[in-house]
């Protein structure tokens, strides 16, 4: 499947890898704009949206070996050779899956908060009762759905990251195939080592990267390197994206050819 992709050029010509920037789940290609928006002062920028959400194609799968061809058929499709990968959450894990898939596409990698692991964990029912509650009532406007999602959430950020994807009326992801491969989202099958330099950002107080994850971060990426930031949780790139970009400048910066 070729995604729906938003296109920058670098602001000042150059050679530096072009970057991919991948959003996680209930997420559009608006997501990691933040990042978008300082690297493309030296980047060409890609940003996506993932299957199943934003404007990009339906289907009932939602693997990361599917996840993980569409990005490649995109890469192909936006004539890409070679692009630095950057994914938060959902997006990390699609990104890492990427290796597995066409190692000969990636100059690098940045995964912010999440590892490659099987989750086996239900963090988003919360999420989904409000989403459900929101389609059950048939509103159309992003005031009377935050009205709505305020009753199952307590986090004012969340409900306003989803309503980033509520327009007129309905939701630009497809709650019933996110809900159904809910299992295959939060899960994840291992691949092989990838043997390149890889940046693993995580927030201090999220419980995505912990120290139960290193074993395994470390074995299917060898030259793995970890910057936490303190104070943030798991849309760290929201709450500290300063921090984040300063992570990820000077990773560039070391990985440049």
């Amino acid at each position: 499947m070729k995604l729906n992709t938003r296109a920058q050029s670098a602001q000042s010509p150059n050679n530096n890898s072009p970057i991919v920037l991948v959003h996680g789940l209930f997420g559009s290609l608006d997501n990691l704009g933040v990042l978008a928006r300082d690297l493309v002062s030296d980047h060409d920028i890609l940003q996506v949206d993932m299957r199943n959400h934003g404007l990009s194609g339906r289907s009932p799968e939602m693997t990361y070996a599917a996840m993980a061809q569409d990005l490649l058929d995109t890469l192909k499709a936006n004539n890409l050779e070679k692009v630095t990968l950057i994914g938060h959450s959902m997006g990390g894990k699609a990104v890492m899956a990427l290796t597995a898939l066409a190692p000969e596409h990636i100059n690098g990698l940045v995964v912010i908060d999440v590892a490659p692991v099987d989750y086996n964990v239900r963090r988003h029912d919360e999420i989904f009762a409000a989403i459900n509650a929101v389609t059950d009532a048939g509103v159309s406007t992003r005031q009377q759905a935050a009205a709505i999602m305020r009753d199952h959430l307590n986090e004012e950020g969340v409900v306003q990251f989803l309503l980033k994807s509520f327009v007129d009326g309905q939701w630009r992801f497809n709650v019933p195939v996110l809900w159904d491969q809910y299992s295959e989202i939060v899960g994840w099958e291992p691949v092989a080592a990838w043997q390149h330099p890889t940046l693993f950002v995580r927030g201090g107080n999220s419980p995505y990267v912990t120290e139960a994850c290193r074993d395994e971060l470390i074995r299917q990426f060898p030259e793995a390197r970890a910057h936490v930031i303190a104070g943030a949780g798991h849309w760290v790139h929201a709450e500290k994206p300063e921090a984040v970009l300063r992570a990820i400048r000077r990773y560039l910066s070391d990985t440049a050819n």
